[in-house]
């Protein structure tokens, strides 16, 4: 089971809840309890109802239903054609273009000015859906926040994926060491893509794949601050203002979904200004170390083994 299983298992385990897996490719497990079974694929369990599934597997709806009960999101719309693509481009000065449906930072392009890198952008994320969103750019800090059973209970900060350069070697040997890391240290669960999204952010800042990195210098290769995609995480939760708490909850009962992982953009973590960027109803638990996020998950499932 990957980690994201076996944090939960474990915590059910140390309880005395049995433990049957389903099936270990899928993370598929079933815990029983006193004649009470809920099946569970890492986070998301029987508790979280098909039309909450939906809702956060379609970014476009997943807007609407929040801005439905007044909380903010980007000003968004679903991609028609190049030239009303551009249009919106032009109005909101940079875009970011993203697949409908998807997870794990697949098929985003992150600001987005050209019309050049648009078409790229749209290109990529027909890729992985068939309809494709269109949402304003919004400058801020990643925040992803966790509630279980309607309630906050973890906050981290994500930041793109980066590489330090040693004066030796190219930004493509540089991602390809960092991934090997990378993929000893996570289980081949986080890994720097090289492709041409990767050579976009890259040219960006007037480099490219196969230029040697000078000495100690610090260089972002991606714009989606996503652990799948070489994205680090920072535990924030203490820091988190009580009206951001407040936010991810009112958020989760929008939606209706009892367990979730919030993607907000802001600029303080301690204020109160944000935009709600995406919902994903199955998120990482075991990236929210050291808080207590398997704890409250196995309390919310077992109220009667709570510690």
């Amino acid at each position: 089971m990957n980690i994201y299983a076996q944090i939960l298992i474990d915590e059910a385990k140390s309880r005395g809840i049995d433990v049957e897996i389903i099936d270990e490719e899928a993370n598929l497990y079933r815990l029983h309890y006193n004649g009470k079974s809920i099946l569970c694929r890492e986070s998301l369990t029987e508790k979280t109802c098909a039309m909450a599934i939906t809702i956060c597997d379609n970014k476009s709806l997943t807007h609407r239903m929040l801005k439905n009960k007044n909380l903010r999101v980007p000003r968004h719309t679903l991609y028609q054609d190049m030239e009303q693509a551009v249009t919106y481009m032009k109005e909101w000065n940079s875009i970011v273009v993203k697949p409908v449906s998807g997870e794990q930072g697949r098929g985003i392009t992150v600001d987005v000015r050209t019309k050049k890198e648009l078409q790229q952008a749209v290109e990529n994320a027909l890729r992985y859906s068939n309809h494709v969103l269109l949402e304003e750019f919004v400058e801020g800090k990643d925040l992803r926040m966790i509630v279980i059973d309607y309630t906050f209970v973890a906050a981290a900060e994500r930041k793109p994926a980066f590489v330090i350069g040693n004066g030796k070697e190219t930004i493509r040997q540089l991602i390809e060491n960092k991934n090997r890391r990378l993929a000893e240290k996570t289980k081949d669960e986080s890994q720097i893509p090289l492709n041409r999204e990767t050579e976009r952010v890259i040219q960006r800042q007037n480099l490219s794949l196969d230029d040697v990195l000078p000495d100690g210098m610090e260089l972002q290769v991606c714009k989606t601050a996503n652990y799948h995609t070489g994205g680090t995480i920072t535990d924030t939760t203490a820091f988190v203002s009580p009206f951001l708490r407040k936010i991810a909850e009112e958020a989760s009962r929008a939606l209706n979904i009892p367990v979730v992982g919030l993607d907000l953009l802001v600029p303080d973590f301690t204020g109160e200004e944000y935009v709600i960027i995406e919902a994903n109803e199955r998120p990482g638990l075991a990236n929210h170390e050291p808080q207590p996020t398997a704890q409250h998950f196995i309390d919310f499932l077992f109220p009667e083994t709570k510690k």
